[in-house]
């Protein structure tokens, strides 16, 4: 038997902003949700404010920041799906306190920013940057002074994660000696070999690639002390952070000679569209790849992307599942399509189960299952009950002291 939404997917509102893939549109089509406003580009704040106050669902990429000003504006929103690996563009913490889930795409772009990595890495060693600005000038340079091969170097990987143990995957392939540190202890893959520090690491590899999130501890890690444990005409890549490295001491580092190239796909400030003009210390060098924050922008990565997120998504919107919310508690669910289901989101104080329980308990409806995950802050709590009146329960859940939000899911 098909479940009653309380709520039609045809009311709900749908907001997918800075023009992701298609598939994400298909994916919220397919499951029966037609109000959907796909718009290429990011908003500027008024336009913002003024369209996600009605929006139940949100979807953004990096541009779009959501702050705890605009967050508390928007009192309908259930869910936010940032469609990248980052989520650094949301308050995490602001949504968490106000209810909301915000869902990401660990895994799905990962292989793409490897294999950027890995062609950037090639291009210096080769000295292909300076080469083909020099062909196109019309000057010739042919030699093999400088120009290397990547099998037999070391390469040290600053963040093991999931794009981390994907480079270490393809240098091993290639010859690389492969190192790496991680905060957290981690399981190396093939031959990868952990080493006990990022001073340790800088002085033994012939190539850095930095793959860490945006924190505090992260920023400018890679500053002029750290650049200056590198290895002589060392090579540095950032497809991170832009804030993870400073750039003006990378600058000093190139140009006197201590570091033969560099990649950066990042940037502490960067464009908000492709119209307006980008600016960095490192465009005076040849020797240096820049990209537009393209790490992850493949086809192939953008498709996965729009399914990733929209599939989670979808699973909180009709079930109440938060598997792979990145600031709430995560909770499994299957349908129960011949109860009602409720979905409770509260402070985490004592009592509250009890008083939640009583609200169904007070009204002799008998509770066929429940569910609850806890964190230190907030709790969520999900009741399938049976033949009540569902306004009625709703209403009392809501006045409990503490709730944060209450809604009957079907």
């Amino acid at each position: 038997m098909a479940a009653k939404y309380s709520l039609g997917k045809e009311k709900i509102r749908v907001l997918l902003l800075e023009g992701m893939h298609q598939s994400a549109v298909k994916s919220f089509d397919e499951a029966g949700y037609t109000n959907i406003e796909y718009l290429k580009t990011a908003l500027d704040e008024a336009d913002l404010e003024r369209k996600i106050k009605d929006a139940h669902i949100i979807g953004i990429r990096s541009r779009t920041q959501l702050t705890h000003e605009i967050l508390k504006k928007a009192k309908k929103l259930m869910a936010v799906g940032c469609y990248s690996i980052g989520t650094n563009q949301v308050d995490l913490q602001a949504a968490k306190q106000l209810g909301i889930p915000v869902f990401n795409a660990p895994f799905s772009n990962t292989r793409s920013v490897a294999e950027l990595v890995i062609a950037e890495i090639i291009m210096l060693m080769r000295e292909v940057p300076a080469k083909n600005a020099a062909a196109h000038r019309g000057i010739w340079l042919k030699a093999a002074s400088k120009s290397y091969e990547v099998r037999g170097k070391n390469i040290g990987i600053v963040g093991y994660g999931h794009i981390g143990t994907q480079v270490s995957i393809l240098a091993e392939a290639m010859g690389m000696n492969v190192y790496y540190f991680d905060s957290e202890k981690k399981l190396s893959l093939g031959k990868a070999i952990p080493v006990n520090s990022i001073g340790e690491l800088l002085k033994i590899s012939d190539v850095i690639t930095l793959h860490v999130p945006e924190t505090e501890i992260t920023r400018n890690m890679i500053s002029a002390h750290e650049i200056g444990l590198m290895r002589k005409n060392a090579l540095l890549i950032n497809a991170s952070r832009g804030t993870v490295v400073e750039y003006n001491a990378l600058a000093e580092a190139l140009k006197s000679g201590h570091l033969a190239g560099a990649a950066a796909d990042v940037f502490p400030t960067e464009p908000a569209s492709n119209n307006e003009p980008f600016f960095s210390v490192l465009q005076q060098f040849e020797n240096v790849i820049l990209t537009p924050h393209i790490g992850g922008s493949t086809s192939e990565a953008q498709e996965n992307i729009g399914f990733e997120v929209t599939e989670k998504l979808i699973k909180y919107s009709d079930i109440g599942s938060t598997v792979g919310a990145v600031n709430f508690p995560q909770v499994t669910l299957s349908p129960n399509r011949n109860k009602q289901r409720f979905l409770h989101i509260h402070h985490n104080m004592p009592g509250l189960l009890k008083d939640i329980n009583f609200v169904f308990t007070n009204k002799n409806i008998n509770i066929a299952a429940q569910y609850l995950q806890t964190e230190p802050e907030i709790g969520y709590v999900i009741i399938d009950a049976e033949n009540c009146d569902c306004d009625s329960v709703l209403n009392h859940l809501k006045a409990i002291p503490h709730t944060i939000r209450a809604r009957m899911l079907y």
